[in-house]
């Protein structure tokens, strides 16, 4: 192919990806506010470049955390947490997430718009959704509200025509209701693998009592005696490095009278002996480590939906997992992207998202690949991360190839992998006796009050019978004296 024809080809692809356009200079070229795109460390040749630009987009995996949400605690040692609730700047943080990958993946102008989806009205067949139920669940659900509001939002044409032609719009000027699945941990392990999980426990005992936390635990210290003062009473120690965080966090973001008086620098200090404690409980040296128990249950979500996505037969081309923090640390480590990024050894901001593209490539090589996405909080935009070593997009056949051995693909492999017991016939019926115990509660209660009224009825008629017996009858037959008063019409003559 000439220079100057690749040349054009590959500037006109690029332009595909500038999204900040400014006005046509004198030379009718656009003017950005950003370059188009980042350049890898080492320099792609051209022609790489413009397959990575010329491919089309299949369908897109997101893996996204929750928003913002009320105080919250986490046992440093289970990881067994407290309640919390969502908050308004969650809510909106979500929302703007959902809007972002509404103007990426189904606006046919954008250069990842998925080919082929129906973007005004959803369409079920196409979108699926899985919601993390554990721990921060409330949370996490209305997450996933808020961002499917952005991504599909109220629309007109969402309406019917009823048999006598009356025009139906749905509430809310059309709001689109999006079914989600709801993962709950003691039936699918699959987006909570880390609780009640023995060899983890295990691991995370083992990684507090290793010669690197020790060191840091001693480097830590002058900022656990300066942060004392401002966690009211709670345990300022490296294991509890994560919770420490978090309130000096929540607090800071909500309460006008302690953001006043904090110290500065003290909530980076924060997060940074957080990002260590998170990094090194939920990452392992091996991708099979029981330390990326996170990501590896994910993976076989990830991996099964890819299948469907690329298989013609199955309309799938959107999957959106909302999730918590603890994956984002597991799979970057098991795809090597922190080996490239080390900044990502930690956990990301409020409303991340992970996207996960299925591209087809162009003419000649006809293969499936896939490019991996991230962006870090509202305040960020979607970068390149590119896994398992390579600086472009990888061949979906590699990918499965190199991750499939790592996915945990069941409840029972996860029992194995924790050292967990099957649970047996009367731990189970406790369980669901636990779990449905309002149900309970109330189906006793109705019993009760019915048959209470059974009993109230059955009462009242035999006191009335008993009373109509109990009557006292004048002997002979009783009569009744009626004055009978005749009036006569008037005759008219």
């Amino acid at each position: 192919m000439p220079g100057s024809i690749l040349d054009a080809l590959l500037a006109c692809s690029l332009c595909r990806d500038v999204e900040s356009y400014k006005r046509r200079d004198e030379d009718g070229c656009w003017e950005s506010a950003a370059p188009p795109f980042s350049l890898p460390p080492h320099k792609l040749d051209a022609f790489s470049l413009l397959k990575m630009r010329l491919s089309k987009v299949l369908g897109v995996i997101i893996i996204a955390r929750n928003g913002d949400r009320s105080g919250y605690y986490q046992d440093p040692n289970t990881y067994a947490a407290s309640n919390t609730e969502t908050t308004a700047l969650g809510e909106v943080q979500s929302h703007q997430l959902g809007s972002l990958l509404r103007s990426t993946y189904l606006d046919r102008t954008s250069p990842s718009y998925i080919e082929g989806i129906r973007s005004d009205l959803v369409d079920n067949s196409e979108v699926k959704v899985r919601v993390k139920a554990g721990v921060e669940g409330s949370v996490v659900f209305d997450s996933a509200i808020a961002l499917l509001q952005g991504f599909f939002p109220p629309n007109p044409n969402n309406k019917i025509v009823l048999a006598n032609e009356t025009t139906v719009v749905a509430p809310l000027g059309g709001y689109q209701y999006v079914p989600v699945e709801t993962v709950e941990p003691g039936n699918d392990r699959s987006l909570e693998p880390w609780t009640n999980c023995p060899n983890f426990e295990k691991h995370i005992k083992d990684f507090y009592g290793s010669a690197d936390f020790k060191q840091k635990s001693q480097e830590a210290q002058p900022f656990f005696k300066m942060v004392k003062d401002y966690v009211f009473g709670r345990p300022t120690t490296l294991e509890n490095a994560w919770n420490i965080f978090d309130f000096v966090n929540t607090q800071l973001t909500h309460n006008k009278t302690y953001a006043h008086r904090l110290p500065p620098t003290l909530i980076e200090q924060a997060r940074h002996w957080a990002n260590y404690h998170e990094n090194g409980v939920f990452s392992d040296k091996d991708i099979n480590g029981i330390g990326n128990i996170a990501g590896r249950t994910m993976l076989h979500t990830i991996l099964t939906s890819l299948e469907r996505i690329a298989f013609n037969g199955d309309p799938l081309q959107f999957l959106l997992i909302e999730t918590t923090y603890q994956p984002f640390i597991s799979l970057f480590h098991q795809t090597g992207v922190v080996a490239e990024h080390p900044e990502m050894k930690g956990f990301p901001e409020y409303a991340s998202a992970i996207a996960i593209e299925l591209r087809r490539g162009s003419p000649p090589d006809l293969r499936d690949f896939l490019r991996v996405k991230f962006k870090n909080g509202t305040s960020d935009s979607f970068q390149d991360v590119h896994v398992f070593g390579h600086h472009s997009d990888i061949p979906l056949t590699e990918f499965i190839y190199r991750a499939e051995n790592a996915a945990i693909t069941s409840n029972k492999q996860w029992r194995q992998v924790c050292g967990a017991k099957a649970p047996t016939f009367i731990e189970a019926a406790t369980v669901a006796a636990t779990n449905n115990v309002h149900a309970a509660l109330t189906g006793v209660l109705a019993f009760f009050m019915l048959t209470g009224l059974l009993a109230t009825a059955k009462l009242t008629k035999r006191l009335r019978s008993r009373a109509r017996e109990a009557r006292l009858r004048l002997e002979g037959e009783e009569s009744l004296s009626v004055n009978v008063v005749t009036v006569e019409k008037p005759r008219m003559v």
